[in-house]
């Protein structure tokens, strides 16, 4: 697919709201849909082009302004074991979808939605800070501004998850998985989003499940396709979260080589299969967050842990931090889980990080 056709492609679902000749072209971008088809995997000459490309754009101090002040951000998201846990399951010794044993299977993780959704406002949130300032300063403050819209971008989901078992696999609108996704939208305040939640859906294949060592190569090859709906880069760059069971860590690391010009960061939640009662007083320990090409690779046992990363990095504001921690220990407190379960002890000893990080950004 070529950029011309591609950002064409991407006219085509964008609302555009343009307020005179001089004043940069607003871009309120619907995500693709669950459902969508995407491209065949592009050739690795296309991929090549593709590269030079968001080198090539990004390095213009007009680009992005064309769309957007800031690219909007939009999550990519495993699901078993980074969303819902397993519940370390296995078949003829094969793990059905993960390893983790703390969460029975498919219980969601605490404050994992709103993590995601935090994460995808950001950059709305700088476009129309943004946007606001600008239109003031050109109107003088002496008139009302056009209202601006924009929309967080949804989800793209890239799971281990076989494309032949479908029928029985696939993330309908009505699953479980869903309703959390826009419950969490459309709960946000002055940010209410009616629909937000899972974009397009990229499977792995009963190979992977086999041969166990494939599935991050698929995982990174489909983020690849993904890349095709704005090769450019000017609208769209990307968090990858994942999970440290199944390979997700080769596929993130990977993105981080390939492709630092779109991806903003890689998180991967620990998980284990040794049972908590296992691990230490403190918890389980966690590997050191590192840089990838000048990008972060970040560790996280909780999503509060992970929020407290993201704002310190400038990917979420303080208080999407404190929603996160707010949400997380309210859906935690109301599962009526002992105050002396590990689950509790992991999320106590990141709240006491994010405490640390508010105090800092908050001065």
């Amino acid at each position: 697919m070529s950029v011309t056709s591609s950002l064409s492609f991407i006219m085509s679902v964008v609302a555009l709201c343009i307020f005179g000749d001089d004043v940069p072209v607003v871009v309120a971008f619907s995500s693709t849909s669950q459902h969508s088809k995407l491209a065949p995997l592009t050739s690795r000459h296309q991929l090549g082009k593709i590269r030079n490309t968001l080198a090539t754009t990004n390095t213009d101090s007009n680009a992005q302004t064309t769309f957007l002040k800031y690219p909007l951000t939009q999550v990519v998201s495993d699901i078993d074991d980074t969303l819902k846990s397993s519940g370390g399951v296995t078949i003829a010794g094969v793990a059905l979808g993960g390893i983790d044993v703390q969460y029975a299977r498919g219980e969601f993780y605490p404050g994992a939605f709103q993590f995601m959704w935090e994460l995808s406002l950001y950059s709305v949130k700088l476009n129309l800070r943004y946007f606001d300032d600008y239109l003031h300063e050109k109107r003088h403050g002496n008139s009302v501004a056009p209202s601006i819209k924009l929309s967080p971008p949804k989800v793209a989901v890239l799971t281990a998850r076989a494309e032949e078992f479908k029928a029985a696999l696939e993330i309908k609108e009505d699953s479980k998985l869903a309703q959390a996704f826009r419950r969490t939208g459309e709960a946000s305040g002055s940010y209410s989003t009616i629909n937000w939640g899972i974009g397009p859906v990229l499977y792995g294949s009963v190979s992977e499940w086999i041969v166990q060592y494939k599935k991050g190569l698929r995982k990174f090859n489909n983020f690849e396709r993904l890349l095709e709906q704005d090769p450019t880069g000017q609208i769209m760059q990307y968090v990858y979260v994942g999970d440290t069971g199944e390979l997700d860590q080769e596929a993130g690391e990977t993105m981080l080589r390939e492709y630092p010009e779109v991806v903003q960061a890689v998180f991967l939640h620990c998980v284990s299969s040794d049972p908590p009662s296992s691990f230490s007083q403190s918890g389980l320990s966690l590997p050191s967050s590192k840089l990838i090409n000048g990008r972060p690779l970040v560790f996280f046992r909780t999503y509060v842990g992970a929020a407290a990363k993201a704002t310190q990095l400038g990917l979420m504001d303080s208080e999407g931090l404190m929603r996160v921690m707010d949400v997380a220990e309210k859906d935690l407190a109301e599962r009526s889980v002992s105050k002396g379960d590990s689950k509790w002890i992991d999320l106590e000893r990141d709240i006491e990080e994010a405490y640390r990080t508010l105090s800092i950004v908050l001065g």
